[in-house]
């Protein structure tokens, strides 16, 4: 049967008494001819870190991933391994194991010859290789599997011989290149419940690239945003939900995503206010302080989840909003809705009546109110 609990053992194996490697990436840039798709990336995994690296499609995650593997060439820059510069070694000479996005299985070759691939290249006793295929393959749960070719093997079997080879290298790094992506939405679930399990307590380095943020939030001990080349913020999950760097970081992630609304800062006494098109919301105290004399053009970012269903609530801290459209999910309902010329997502219990076309009112939640500049998108 497949559980994770014998993949602590194979993976952990000799783990106790060795340090896992720090991996650092120094200025990393990655061209194809006159095209630059990485622009300097700066990045330190530490030991025993699960690091996520996510964004969208083309932002550089996976370029940055096979680059580590070696299986793209570095333009300039260096990847170090414990302080040791790794970007000339060939892939075999840089102890990684890497599962990838489509498997990358060997048709011709049985689900037995294709974990023991990398075994069989380094030349490993017949016997060593068979013991541990078997080990293995009763770890992941394809044992009686050993002899059928790929083709003859479910989407979900295939994920598990791909990571049965990486298990096998007995690696202290092992890269994951969007593992789950081709998995139907059950299997996906369990396998990410699997993975979140697993990296509390397996002691290695991994590198995972997704583009679900969903993945991000659940499997990361430290999260890496990138978009068109860059890295935007790096840090805990909840770091960057709470506290984004940027525009484009607080509308990645979160589900559904966050709000924004065109707002200008205006301050009226002792208050600071962020008025816009069918709202003047006041400031919270502790943000305003920050924001000094700031005045002017801002975003105004708010979480669907922060908006409370609130009839009674002062007009200062609340938004009237239309409800266009309702959609039940079970416990919960999410509302499409429109404030002034803006459309705004709302995020509710399902037992709330709530009638199409209905104007109602949200309190918004003090420490949900997130302003940035409209400008450069940053945080203020």
């Amino acid at each position: 049967m497949f559980t994770f609990e014998n993949v602590y053992k194979i993976m952990n194996l000799g783990s106790a008494v060795e340090s896992m490697p720090k991996i650092r990436l120094d200025k990393l840039i990655k061209r194809y001819g006159a095209v630059q798709v990485l622009h300097g990336i700066d990045l330190e995994m530490d030991e025993d870190e699960f690091t996520v690296l996510v964004g969208p499609s083309g932002c550089g995650k996976s370029t940055t991933l096979r680059m580590i593997a070696g299986l793209e060439s570095v333009s300039d820059g260096e990847i170090y391994i414990n302080d040791k510069p790794v970007s000339h070694l060939e892939p075999k000479d840089r102890g990684l194991a890497m599962v990838f996005q489509d498997y990358a299985l060997y048709p011709h070759m049985d689900v037995a010859r294709n974990i023991s691939f990398a075994l069989r290249l380094q030349k490993r006793p017949k016997a060593e290789i068979d013991a541990k295929v078997r080990e293995v393959a009763a770890t992941v749960g394809l044992s009686e599997f050993l002899h059928r070719k790929p083709g003859a093997l479910s989407g979900g079997q295939r994920q598990r011989v791909a990571m049965a080879r990486a298990l096998a290298k007995d690696s202290d790094i092992f890269l994951f290149d969007e593992p789950l992506s081709n998995l139907d939405a059950k299997l996906r679930g369990q396998m990410r419940a699997e993975l979140g399990v697993m990296r509390q307590n397996v002691h290695k380095n991994m590198i995972y690239v997704t583009h679900d943020q969903i993945e991000a939030m659940t499997l990361a001990d430290r999260i890496v945003v990138m978009h068109g080349g860059y890295i935007q913020q790096q840090g805990k999950p909840e770091e960057l939900f709470k506290r984004p760097a940027n525009k484009f970081v607080a509308g990645f992630l979160g589900s559904p995503p966050m709000n924004f609304l065109d707002a200008e800062l205006k301050s009226d006494g002792d208050q600071l206010f962020a008025a816009g098109d069918g709202f003047k919301l006041a400031v919270p105290s502790e943000l305003a302080a920050t924001l000094g004399e700031t005045a002017g053009a801002v975003t105004l970012g708010i979480r669907p989840s922060d908006l409370n269903y609130d009839p009674d609530a002062a007009d200062d801290v609340a938004l009237d909003l239309r409800v266009t459209v309702s959609e039940y999910i079970g416990a919960q309902s999410v509302l499409m809705c429109a404030c002034g010329g803006a459309s705004v997502t709302v995020e509710l219990k399902s037992e709330t009546p709530i009638a199409l076309g209905e104007t109602l009112r949200f309190a918004v939640r003090p420490e949900g109110i997130h302003l940035f500049d409209r400008k450069t998108e940053k945080a203020l």
